[in-house]
């Protein structure tokens, strides 16, 4: 079979009511729109939502949750993730993000204690959960908040 033999199965493809071409063609005149009205006009019909002047639906709803502009959102990194790093190296933003562990920085970096540290490191970062900083000092590493 080739490119110009293909054909659309049955179904696929059918063609469109040409309106208005005529009365011959019985969708001539109104052209299936009926006489005189809102629909029958261009341009005519409702807006989305319109409920015929009843207070839309989504107007109805109740509002619900807002968003906090001043909400801090960090990038993290868990503690696991630092054992590639050598031994006394001094980790920081540029240290991570060139060891591919962040993309961007947003509000800041926050260490999270997930996993276990195996190597001795000094950790700088804008915050630093509870278990990671336990973590890290028990790897024998120091930890310096930004």
């Amino acid at each position: 079979m080739k490119l110009n033999e293909m054909k659309a199965s049955d179904g696929a493809r059918f063609t469109t009511k040409r309106l208005g071409r005529g009365q011959g063609s019985g969708q001539g005149k109104t052209a299936g729109k009926g006489h005189k009205g809102q629909n029958s006009r261009s341009g005519g019909g409702v807006a989305i939502g319109f409920e015929g002047g009843q207070t839309p639906f989504f107007k109805r709803m109740p509002k619900r949750g807002f968003t906090n502009y001043t909400r801090k959102e960090y990038a993290v990194v868990n503690v696991e993730d630092l054992n590639r790093f050598e031994a006394d190296a001094v980790v920081d933003y540029e240290a991570l993000k060139n060891a591919g562990l962040l993309k961007k920085k947003l509000d800041g970096v926050k260490i999270l204690g997930k996993g276990k540290l195996e190597k001795k490191l000094t950790v700088k970062a804008d915050k630093f959960s509870k278990t990671a900083q336990k973590a890290i000092e028990e790897a024998g590493g120091t930890v310096e908040v930004l």
